[in-house]
């Protein structure tokens, strides 16, 4: 009898990896079965989703890696928000614009010169003229490829934010023009002059919401994924306007660090030591974003079909 037994539980933990290989295929199909159907499913059918973009400086063309993985793995993307570098990387998704184009971006960023409006600026002709200076280059640069366009006539619902300089008040812009709102989410304050619109002055959104979860739940979303282009770098700023900046994109990291809590997923592309103004380095950071997407891809989706199951189940 005991002879017998003994053989009985030799038998099942021998079998034990194969049942469970068994139960871990089952649950496989199953979370690929759900995901076919959260991908294809229309907004109605499932829960929406939004994708935060922060902001960052040339630190934020991560994102550009991010959403060529988001679209590659057929993550669904019902809205986007985005601040400062973020709106603009957001705003170009938004407008449809093809995934390879972002990347043209990205090359040619340091052969338009964009870094130019921040490297090159010195803060005692600033004191002697007394007054701040126009960004061109990248007013330029957002002009060849948003001027033009409505916030009505983009591909998916979009939001960026910006900063009343008067009021301290955050602005979130949803309509009109496209090109004019995102200069404005991407103009920092102390620097560059502020964007007059409709009778308020406006500064880079980042100083108040460096990451703008809630414009993309106001927008729709119901479940929200942020992409953080966090600041560590321990390099010391080479003047006293880069360390101004330094200071400001410090501010924006401590407020993203709150913010993020409120994202239902977050990704962290590895990009700390790239500052707000090395836009020579914008395609190593939408390499690195690639490279962070890839791997988080998979608790991506299971943290998105752990909310979305009871809708998805409800709809079979």
């Amino acid at each position: 009898m005991k002879f017998t037994f003994s053989i009985f539980i030799f038998a099942l933990l021998a079998a034990a990896p194969a049942l469970l290989a068994a139960q871990e295929g089952d649950d496989y199909i199953l979370r690929e079965a759900l995901w076919t159907r959260a991908a294809t499913a229309a907004p109605g059918a499932r829960p929406t989703v939004g994708l935060a973009l922060s902001g960052g400086g040339a630190r934020a063309f991560t994102h550009t890696g991010v959403l060529d993985v988001l679209s590659y793995s057929g993550f669904p993307v019902d809205y986007v928000s985005g601040t400062s570098m973020g709106a603009l990387v957001g705003a170009y998704y938004s407008s449809g614009r093809p995934m390879e184009e972002m990347w043209r971006f990205g090359r040619e960023a340091a052969d338009l010169k964009v870094a130019r409006d921040f490297k090159t600026i010195r803060m005692l002709p600033l004191l002697i003229a007394d007054k701040l200076i126009n960004p061109k280059h990248i007013t330029r640069f957002i002009e060849a490829k948003l001027g033009g366009l409505d916030f009505k006539e983009l591909k998916k619902p979009f939001a960026c934010t910006a900063m009343d300089l008067r009021t301290g008040e955050k602005i979130i812009f949803t309509e009109g023009p496209l090109a004019i709102a995102v200069r404005a989410s991407v103009n920092i304050p102390g620097i560059f002059a502020p964007v007059q619109y409709r009778q308020r002055y406006l500064v880079d959104g980042g100083v108040v919401d460096n990451i703008p979860i809630d414009a993309a739940r106001g927008l729709g979303a119901d479940w929200v994924l942020a992409s953080v282009a966090e600041n560590s770098t321990d390099r010391m700023p080479e003047s006293v306007l880069m360390t101004l900046m330094q200071v400001i994109d410090i501010r924006g990291t401590l407020l993203a660090r709150e913010a993020e809590k409120s994202a239902d997923f977050v990704l962290k592309p590895q990009v700390s030591d790239i500052t707000v103004a090395d836009f020579d380095r914008c395609v190593e950071a939408g390499d690195a974003g690639v490279v962070e997407a890839y791997r988080r891809m998979d608790a991506a989706k299971e943290a998105y079909l752990i909310y979305a199951a009871p809708k998805l189940i409800e709809k079979l």
